[in-house]
């Protein structure tokens, strides 16, 4: 069972074995290794159709043919909003446990406050502290499940998911035009966009090397928006797992990745970002993800299929079924994973429990 919060784990010599991942799982680049490879834009001129519009629009595709994961600047977010995001967001994690946990969304609560991760079934635990937020549709949000303290950060946290909305729509309109639509169709197949916004807080670990923050995947929706501090901790690899790179932390910037969704309404033309989150003894860490999601009944099925491919999916699925079906497997492998690696551990056991004790002192 997940503990309450991580305030008692984090001062601990060794780590919960709730949270210790198996030895391919494990970080293998350092949280502050940072690699220059993930690709910076500058949004400034991006509404200037006849300028710069066109060279942002090939970067933009370019990164997402390439990594499905790419950073922006000159957003447009104003700077006060992000950093009074950062500071209140940061007040709300050094709270006591019992004023966290009045926000415990355990048991399928909308939002709020918990361990890891709000998915039940989890067989190795996250490193990290969360607050969700369901942020759009604007009818569908639980104001009682937003955290009250510190003062003012629900009214900071509505003007962040509007600005946030609004950056998120202009990259889906260039990804558009990009696949030969019209610019707001991706954002029609979202039908009514679903926002979410996820902030991390990966307290200092007593064995980084032991456990991941979060754990490697692809954000299921359409776009995801993060903010991170100067810590370092994300990671994203494109040849699936063989080599990782820490992507460098940058103030202000927004890291954008591509989601399955955006993945297969483009027939797989722009990736799905591959990444994972590890972190340190060090110091603690912070992130804010902002998920642009479509609504749970839209359809997902390439919006175009190029001359000469075959689309990826085989039918055309709801959102939830294909949410659904994702996190099952995900949920499913990891406890198969598991299984072998307890059958593999009493196996080396027994071969070691037969041995002569002068071959195992040898």
């Amino acid at each position: 069972m997940a503990p309450s919060t991580l305030t008692a784990l984090a001062a601990e010599k060794t780590l919960n074995p709730s949270f210790v991942r198996c030895q391919d799982e494990r970080p293998k680049v350092a949280y502050n290794e940072f690699s220059n490879e993930i690709p910076v834009i500058s949004l400034a001129g991006i509404d200037d159709v006849g300028g710069k519009r066109a060279e942002i629009c090939k970067k933009i595709v370019e990164a997402c043919e390439d990594w499905g994961i790419f950073q922006v600047v000159d957003h447009g977010v104003d700077a006060k909003l992000i950093s009074d995001m950062t500071r209140l967001a940061t007040e709300f994690f050094a709270l006591p446990p019992e004023e966290k946990l009045k926000f415990d969304m355990s048991g399928g609560k909308k939002g709020g406050f918990i361990v890891s991760s709000h998915l039940q079934g989890e067989v190795v635990k996250d490193w990290r502290e969360i607050v969700t937020y369901f942020s759009y549709p604007k009818q569908s949000r639980d104001y009682s499940r937003w955290p009250d303290k510190p003062e003012g950060w629900m009214e900071v946290t509505k003007e962040y998911s509007d600005q946030l909305i609004g950056v998120a729509c202009k990259l889906l309109e260039v990804l558009s035009e990009a696949m030969g639509l019209e610019k707001e169709a991706l954002t029609e197949a979202c039908v009514d966009m679903d926002q979410k916004i996820v902030v991390n807080y990966y307290p200092k670990c007593p064995q980084p090397d032991l456990t991941l923050g979060l754990k490697r995947h692809t954000d299921p929706g359409t776009i995801t928006l993060l903010l991170q501090d100067q810590v370092g901790g994300l990671q994203a690899t494109k040849d699936n797992g063989k080599t990782w790179i820490t992507v460098q932390p940058i103030e202000g910037a927004f890291v954008v990745n591509l989601g399955d969704h955006g993945h297969y309404l483009s027939n797989g033309r722009f990736k799905n970002a591959d990444h994972q989150a590890v972190v340190n003894s060090n110091s603690s860490r912070l992130s804010i993800a902002t998920f642009q999601n479509p609504a749970p009944e839209a359809t997902v099925y390439p919006l175009k299929i190029r001359e000469g491919e075959k689309p990826v999916l085989e039918e055309p699925i709801p959102f939830s079924e294909m949410y659904r079906r994702k996190m099952s497997k995900d949920l499913e492998l990891a406890r198969l994973k598991k299984l072998a690696n307890e059958k593999h551990q009493d196996s080396e056991k027994a071969k070691l429990d037969t041995k002569p004790i002068e071959e195992i002192l040898a």
